[in-house]
């Protein structure tokens, strides 16, 4: 079915770009030996040829907007971790049309969970967001590390966003393996996930847990439509069309006119597209 765009796009993963070359230098310590055989510029350097670059003197909120414009997105969530960053000058300048999540560290245990609450009271974060392969030392899906953050989301009522799969930069994976969800699923019933980045190589196992867990999620992050997982498209166009969420990776490695040329493309079914663009995104957000 073509393409139906909405009227109230929400683009559930929108990141400020920066000039400054060292934008990725926080990933130093888990990239171990890598860390001295860089050969990119960027860290998925190798997976995004030509990444969004700021233009010199651009203001990073008004270049994310314009492009937001363009394509008719009225909502994006960003990052709002950084105290200093674009993300909470964007959400205090502009409410309507950005909601934040705030990075949680497990390995800082509840100085970290003290954190996630003092940004969810006075930023209304809408979710908590992990990367389990990018912690130093890491920290799997499923360690006991996570487990206040989990407590915390589900009495918070917002739904913690997971780096899940085989991470792009070059770190080890297996801290995010798709099969250690299950039993995180299992012992927290009411917590909200969202997976982000794939869930590759194991995106069939991602559509069998979906369909065993209510509050198991899919947001697209990180992938261009073409590149969308078969069983993902599937999985929307059949019995999992509640539990697909658009996120692009603007201003990571994808521009939004790439992500919206290659929709035109995508095989979603009509009553797909508005639950997808939109209102999966809303009700498992709070927005």
């Amino acid at each position: 079915m073509a393409f139906k765009k909405t009227v109230d796009i929400v683009d559930a993963f929108v990141h400020f770009p920066s000039a400054e070359d060292a934008a990725f230098d926080w990933l130093d310590p888990v990239l171990g030996p890598q860390r001295y055989a860089k050969a990119e510029k960027l860290p998925v350097g190798y997976l995004f040829k030509k990444p969004p670059m700021l233009p010199d003197g651009a203001d990073p909120v008004k270049f994310v907007l314009e492009a937001m414009d363009k394509h008719g997105v009225g909502k994006a969530i960003i990052d709002v971790t950084d105290p200093d960053g674009s993300g909470r000058k964007a959400i205090k300048a502009h409410p309507d049309r950005f909601r934040g999540t705030f990075s949680i560290d497990p390995n800082a245990g509840m100085h970290s969970v003290r954190e996630l609450t003092a940004a969810y009271e006075e930023l209304g974060i809408c979710a908590a967001s992990a990367g389990p392969a990018f912690f130093s030392p890491q920290v799997p899906i499923d360690d006991k590390k996570f487990y206040p953050f989990y407590a915390k989301c589900v009495e918070l009522d917002i739904p913690i966003c997971m780096t899940t799969g085989v991470p792009g930069p070059r770190v080890p994976m297996a801290a995010q393996e798709i099969s250690r969800l299950d039993e995180v699923c299992w012992y927290f019933p009411d917590l909200k996930i969202v997976m982000r980045h794939g869930a590759e190589p194991w995106q069939a196992l991602a559509v069998k847990l979906m369909l065993k867990w209510p509050n198991l999620y899919y947001s697209t992050s990180a992938f261009s439509p073409r590149h969308y997982p078969k069983e993902i498209i599937d999985f929307a166009n059949t019995r999992g069309s509640n539990k697909i969420i658009y996120a692009g990776y603007f201003a990571v490695g994808l521009t939004l006119d790439r992500i919206f040329s290659e929709f035109e493309d995508l095989p979603f079914s009509e009553d797909v597209w508005p639950k997808f663009l939109g209102d999966n995104a809303r009700r498992v957000f709070g927005l």
